[in-house]
């Protein structure tokens, strides 16, 4: 009977309050990651590769990768990612790279829908990478 005692006290329902739109602010974000698939950070994305030879696959159009890319990556444009997907490695990790995050993660959702397992988007997609001040190349 005290705590409802206290949660009803008109001092601490403004603290209970704010404790629970605290609660609800903090739980959003990982909220999103669950439903984006669990995007990687540019640093987990270079240990994958370092560590479990992932293959970095960019799904935007040819005309963006021809302007710049990470360096081995494998241009996948989304359009023509259900007809390639047989071309891609099924026993490594596959990080997908688009301009922000956001089709790349909805191109690992169908990829794995295909039966490739482990497929994460890069969180941010290029802008991360170059904002994180990463190298880009124009070759291959």
């Amino acid at each position: 009977m005290d705590l409802l005692q206290f949660l009803l006290d008109k001092n601490n329902v403004f603290i209970v309050g704010v404790a629970v739109v605290s609660g609800v602010m903090l739980a959003i974000p990982a909220l999103r990651r669950g439903r984006s698939g669990s995007a990687v950070s540019t640093g987990e994305a270079i240990q994958m590769v370092n560590q479990r030879n992932a293959v970095w696959v960019d799904v935007r159009p040819v005309e963006q990768f021809q302007a710049g890319h990470i360096a081995q990556a494998r241009n996948v444009p989304v359009a023509d990612l259900e007809q390639k997907a047989a071309s891609l490695p099924k026993n490594k990790p596959l990080i997908l790279v688009c301009d922000n995050g956001r089709d790349s993660a909805r191109a690992a959702a169908k990829l794995r829908a295909q039966g490739l397992a482990d497929v994460v988007p890069l969180e941010g997609g290029m802008r991360a990478w170059s904002a994180a001040s990463l190298p880009v190349t124009q070759k291959g």
